[in-house]
């Protein structure tokens, strides 16, 4: 059987080059945006990764005799009022609540794409009773869900992304399924099922590699709002759990003690603010980059 690549008119020879043209990456680049958020972004994560192995102290190791002591040589962020150092304690609570962020996001990302696409490409009743479900779902309180979710599946970190995940689907599936339903009207799709090419084969080569571009753009910014939620959750009691950290633990904690204690609030608060800048930066960069009317 002949490729459907065949029929196609050369302003649509290469339908399924998407986010990967040459001027896209010469455009990603240029911006700096992408780029400045990136490196501070890639420095924080694997200072958090990377950091504790070079220190003899851990998360939980207590020092009562110390109590909460200012930063100083011997502890840059100073200690929590169990005397526990609060350097180490952030990075560890900065890998929590990135692998929650990655971990939530595809969770979410292979839910709603495989949703999205079904309904775009079934279209008709199948489409809209399953866009109805959605719609449904919007209508519930996000982080009651979660908080039900949480309760019902447990309070493991594991159970945390599945969780967090099953409730960030939804707006992807509605960007999936707006895509798909507007590449169904292409002509390589007509000339893929001239063809006769299997409605699985024009999903896989032809529609989806037309969704990459704004499905990155919306999964690097559903990553700083998954680690957002797992800090409220974290903040209210119900996410990572004692002595495990994570930055929302630890703001929890210092904001607790903020009168008293502020370095306690400080300094975890700025690596999550960072964090959260900086792949907001990144999604707004690609999203300027990946905009096809650009």
């Amino acid at each position: 059987m002949s490729e459907a690549s065949t029929l196609i008119p050369a302003k649509d020879k290469n339908p399924t080059a998407g986010a990967l043209q040459p001027g896209v990456w010469r455009r990603l680049r240029a911006n700096r945006a992408v780029f400045i958020g990136g490196g501070i972004f890639v420095f924080i994560a694997l200072l958090c990764l990377l950091g504790p192995f070079f220190f003899q102290t851990s998360y939980q190791d207590t020092n009562l005799d110390l109590g909460a002591t200012p930063p100083s040589a011997t502890h840059w962020f100073g200690t929590d009022d169990l005397g526990r150092d609060l350097f180490i304690r952030t990075l560890y609570g900065g890998r929590i609540s990135m692998a929650v962020g990655f971990a939530a996001t595809a969770v979410s990302l292979v839910i709603g794409l495989g949703y999205g696409l079904l309904a775009g490409y079934a279209g008709g009743r199948t489409d809209a009773f399953m866009m109805r479900a959605v719609d449904v779902l919007y209508a519930l309180p996000f982080l009651v869900i979660v908080i039900l979710l949480t309760v019902v599946l447990g309070r493991s970190v594991l159970l945390l992304f599945l969780a967090i995940g099953l409730v960030e689907w939804l707006t992807m599936a509605r960007i999936v399924r707006g895509q798909v339903r507007a590449l169904k009207q292409q002509t390589f799709v007509d000339a893929a099922l001239a063809c006769g090419a299997w409605h699985g084969r024009i999903i896989v080569r032809h529609i989806l590699p037309n969704t990459l571009a704004p499905v990155i753009v919306y999964t690097t910014l559903t990553i700083p709002s998954v680690i957002l939620l797992e800090s409220v959750l974290s903040f209210l009691g119900l996410g990572v759990q004692p002595p495990m950290s994570s930055w929302g633990v630890l703001i929890n904690e210092g904001a607790e003690k903020l009168d008293v204690y502020p370095w306690m609030l400080i300094f975890p608060a700025i690596f999550f603010s960072a964090t959260l800048l900086t792949l907001n930066f990144i999604g707004d960069g690609l999203r300027d980059v990946l905009d096809p009317r650009d």
